[in-house]
């Protein structure tokens, strides 16, 4: 992928390697929820979500052969989720084209990695639309190839939520219990604290996401690193 100069749509469309037929689908995919007055890009973040659920799937069963049906799960949930989509939108510096409303701009929204994430889904259903399945496969492998090529499925471990599952299951002990103590912001940059308790800790844990999924995953691993380590510093 060749760094993308910061200049009009013709270069962000010269950069993603397609050139929209209908140019229209282009603004939507740019075009978050909070710009009032707006159709936004959700719908088409919908639709490439299963897209690219589809494409990375069908890649990483050619090109691991061998893998297990559970590395296959786990290495597809890494390069589909907010920080590989938010890697991608950052080399595409779609910050720089994003639309969007004067409270979420003021706020800094166009660094923010959940915003390019969704910019991103949002612009392989915009290619799909466009030009059809072949043509945003190829577009995704394209922006996925640095990520396909440095993966290594037989490393890539299990979220956090479920090893700590696990190694409690694994113990005879309960669940973790997962609890929401504040949420902060606007419906659209939102901020979670969860706190998560388990046996075996002195008292829960605290953290802190952009979302509720990634608060709970913080905290997760933040415990699971006590209970694997007990004698470990804590953070």
């Amino acid at each position: 992928m060749r760094p993308v100069p910061r200049s009009d749509p013709a270069a962000l469309e010269r950069a993603l390697g397609h050139s929209f037929v209908d140019r229209d689908l282009l603004t939507l995919a740019l075009t978050h929820r909070s710009v009032s007055g707006s159709r936004n890009n959700e719908r088409l973040e919908f639709l490439g979500d299963s897209v690219l659920g589809h494409v990375i799937a069908a890649e990483l069963f050619l090109r691991f052969p061998t893998a297990t049906e559970g590395q296959l799960t786990r290495a597809r949930a890494r390069l589909v989720n907010g920080d590989a989509l938010a890697r991608i939108g950052e080399h595409f510096v779609l910050g720089d084209y994003v639309r969007l409303g004067p409270g979420e701009m003021k706020s800094g929204g166009h660094r923010r990695g959940s915003i390019l994430a969704d910019c991103v889904e949002a612009l392989i259903g915009a290619v799909y639309l466009d030009a059809g399945l072949e043509t945003a496969r190829a577009r995704v492998l394209d922006w996925y190839r640095p990520l396909l090529e440095e993966l290594r499925i037989e490393l890539v471990r299990k979220d956090p939520k479920t090893r700590l599952q696990e190694f409690l299951q694994g113990r005879g002990l309960p669940l973790p219990r997962y609890e929401v103590l504040e949420t902060t912001g606007k419906s659209h940059e939102q901020r979670f604290r969860v706190s998560c308790d388990c046996d075996g800790l002195d008292a829960p844990v605290e953290a802190w996401g952009d979302s509720r999924r990634i608060a709970e995953q913080i905290a997760a691993e933040a415990i699971l690193a006590r209970l694997e380590h007990p004698g470990g510093p804590r953070g």
